[in-house]
């Protein structure tokens, strides 16, 4: 499995890096999260000696689990999936950023948590750049305005946006989508308030990761890549 992990983890720097350079960028703009929803602690050890130390989980319990038990480890948990907010405080705990945050009421939630436990919590505004109804998410439209309101929370940082492509979306529309946060990225950046710095673009899975690194992508969340080959 180690052999293996390895060498899906360097295939997928590989294409990081030819897609950074494509786009006149240096592959280290770029952080590989590995997504590791869909395999045990053991095999997302394997993961982290394989090279991947920046580890997203889409369900909070499972990070919370998967990060207690590997406390020995230099590992930097995302959570990237739908967080509710009665799981907030156990989330902001357990990891260095929160890529999924989709409502004003999440927002306060965790600035509530950020106080409680003293820690400045970073985050990422999650867009819904596909329009699609079934998505988690911001409208664009609403960017300017809840960024105005975030001016007060001093309990958390938003480093920058995050978003998925829609389901049905061609290429065309894949790459399309991904120019949109980058534009509401680079609109709103002037202005900000101090805890607003959007330098951070959380954008690409496996089947899209180098499209959305040619339109910007500084976070890209891979899974199925990495276990490609796994038994």
């Amino acid at each position: 499995m180690e052999e293996q992990l390895a060498e899906n983890v360097a295939a997928v720097q590989q294409q990081i890096a030819e897609a950074a350079k494509r786009s006149g960028r240096d592959a280290s703009d770029v952080c590989l999260v590995g997504v590791t929803k869909y395999v045990d602690v053991a095999t997302t050890r394997a993961l982290v000696a394989a090279g991947c130390r920046t580890l997203g989980e889409n369900r909070p319990q499972v990070l919370w689990e998967k990060s207690s038990e590997m406390q020995d480890l230099d590992v930097r948990w995302h959570m990237i999936g739908h967080l509710q907010r009665n799981k907030v405080k156990r989330t902001v705990e357990s990891t260095a950023l929160i890529h999924s945050c989709d409502s004003l009421r999440l927002l306060n939630s965790i600035q509530a948590a950020g106080l409680q436990s003293g820690k400045l919590v970073d985050v990422l505004l999650e867009v819904n750049v596909s329009g699609e109804t079934a998505k988690h998410g911001f409208s664009p439209d609403e960017m300017a305005s809840v960024i105005e309101a975030v001016e007060p929370l001093t309990s958390l940082r938003v480093t920058g946006l995050m978003c998925m492509a829609g389901l049905g979306s061609g290429q065309q529309d894949v790459r399309r989508e991904f120019d949109l946060l980058r534009e509401l990225l680079e609109s709103n950046r002037a202005g900000a308030p101090p805890n607003v710095e959007l330098r951070e673009l959380s954008m690409g899975m496996s089947r899209d990761f180098e499209v959305a690194i040619e339109a910007g992508a500084t976070l890209v969340r891979v899974g199925s890549s990495l276990f490609r080959g796994l038994r």
